[in-house]
């Protein structure tokens, strides 16, 4: 009876894990696959791209030429006042120069004077020009040139944005995995273990063995199964936070279904997936890092407000000049005897705001350079300890695949002595006790180095183009 035992205890030792003929896989590169297609903040990562082109496109509208038309007629007690109409085509240009053309008539018993045009109105094509202020940049200009440095902004903005959730989601796929694979670790020593009960339960029977060593038998079914159970409860809730990540299209969300297991062969789908693989440490470059790229753009910007600031601080001198003709028809009719022209000056005494402004202008953008800095020594030094991290879990990893065959092998010896009488139960426990441990060491240990190249993932902030 013992040597039926002894059989039954080695053909337990390294149990395989059995798979329902029902069950499907859902394979990592197709889950992240589904997240960057139709996760909500995949999807809204997208739109950045669209506002940043509806912004420039908003910019670019302080060029679009203008027609203008002003028209006011007054009639009282059958005396007509004044009937006029001013209408005016502007065109700005990218420097501070408006071009514009005039057409002005008016009649009536009380007009001023100097609208006495003649009876087919007055027309008038000229040119204005900031000579101080708002030559070299303004307003329209600055916001045109924000603009476009905003949209490509966004595209750095989209990048990290898609490169986070796919973070997370990759996280919530590694925690279920290790859900898994600990469930499957006590299911499969709950079936060793009743397993051995039964078989010690039917020795004692037949008296080779003590009845005492049932009740110990039956406490190890007992704490196996507790400890499933507790497992299960973890696979589900991690089941659950996996969902949040999965959607289809239309918005749809998906729950993951109970038959549907993670794949627990990663090693090379992790690199290919996330496109770190052939990425050693010599070969990391930081210059077009998504997040460097944005602040980046963020100083560039501030650079072109800060120009505007101090364009503030120049007088503001407007120069006008319309020739004035009857005949607009005839280009010779347009002559410089005949003109309507102006100046503006305007120029503040003490320039506290304007000073107040660039004073402003300038502090932004010291602050976002040193947030420039800032970020790419940090991002740098987080590279370095992620590859170092790595390079350590490489070896934790090959440590515990070896703890845990001489958990085995210690297990294995122990339940041969048992089966010649030269061991007891407790002793077999105590060996198995230490083998589950060092198998859930072993799953825990390989989570955090699937995490940690989920970390070199979002460190250089990847946005896969394979997905």
């Amino acid at each position: 009876m013992r040597q039926f035992l002894f059989y039954i205890c080695c053909s337990l030792t390294f149990p395989l894990f059995a798979q329902e003929a029902d069950t499907l896989v859902l394979d990592f590169k197709e889950y992240m696959g589904y997240v960057k297609k139709f996760h909500p903040v995949a999807k809204q990562a997208a739109l950045t791209i669209d506002i940043g082109q509806a912004n420039l496109m908003k910019a670019r509208g302080g060029f679009d030429p203008k027609l203008e038309a002003d028209y006011e007629r007054k009639v009282f007690k059958d005396t007509e006042y004044w009937d006029r109409l001013n209408a005016t085509f502007k065109i700005p240009t990218w420097y501070g120069i408006e071009l514009k053309g005039n057409f002005e008539q008016s009649e009536g018993n009380n007009i001023n004077p100097d609208e006495d045009f003649p009876d087919n109105g007055l027309y008038s094509a000229g040119v204005s020009v900031s000579v101080a202020q708002g030559l070299w940049i303004n307003d329209r200009m600055a916001t045109l040139k924000q603009a476009k440095i905003f949209r490509e902004q966004t595209k750095a903005d989209r990048d990290l944005l898609v490169n986070q959730i796919l973070y997370e989601a990759s996280l919530a796929y590694f925690d279920w995995l290790q859900a898994y694979l600990d469930a499957q670790v006590f299911d499969n020593f709950l079936t060793n273990a009743r397993i051995r009960f039964e078989g010690i339960r039917t020795s004692a029977l037949a008296g080779d063995i003590a009845a005492i060593d049932t009740v110990e038998a039956k406490i190890a079914v007992q704490d196996r199964a507790l400890s499933l159970e507790q497992a299960n409860v973890k696979l589900v809730n991690k089941s659950l936070e996996l969902s949040n990540f999965l959607w289809l299209g239309d918005n749809i969300p998906v729950e993951l279904q109970p038959n549907v297991r993670p794949d627990t062969d990663l090693e090379g789908d992790i690199d290919t997936t996330l496109e770190i693989l052939g990425k050693p440490l010599d070969s990391f470059t930081i210059e077009n890092h998504p997040k460097l790229r944005s602040l980046g753009f963020k100083v560039d910007g501030l650079l072109v407000e800060k120009r505007l600031k101090a364009n503030k601080l120049l007088p503001k001198i407007d120069l006008e000049y319309n020739f004035l003709t009857e005949t607009p028809e005839l280009i010779n009719s347009f002559q410089t005897e005949q003109y309507k022209g102006g100046i503006n000056f305007e120029f503040p005494l003490f320039l506290r705001k304007e000073r107040g402004d660039l004073k402003l202008a300038k502090l932004k953008l010291r602050d976002a350079q040193f947030d420039l800095d800032l970020t790419e020594v940090t991002i740098r030094n987080k590279v370095f300890a992620i590859y170092n991290e790595l390079e350590s879990f490489q070896s934790q990893n090959r440590l515990i695949f070896d703890i845990v065959d001489n958990y085995g092998t210690l297990l294995a010896a122990e339940e041969r002595k048992f089966s010649f009488g030269e061991s007891s139960l407790f002793l077999i426990n105590s060996r198995e006790i230490k083998l589950i441990e060092a198998k859930l060491k072993q799953n825990s240990v390989q989570k955090k180095y699937y995490d940690t190249k989920a970390k070199l993932f979002n460190s250089l902030a990847i946005n896969p183009e394979n997905l």
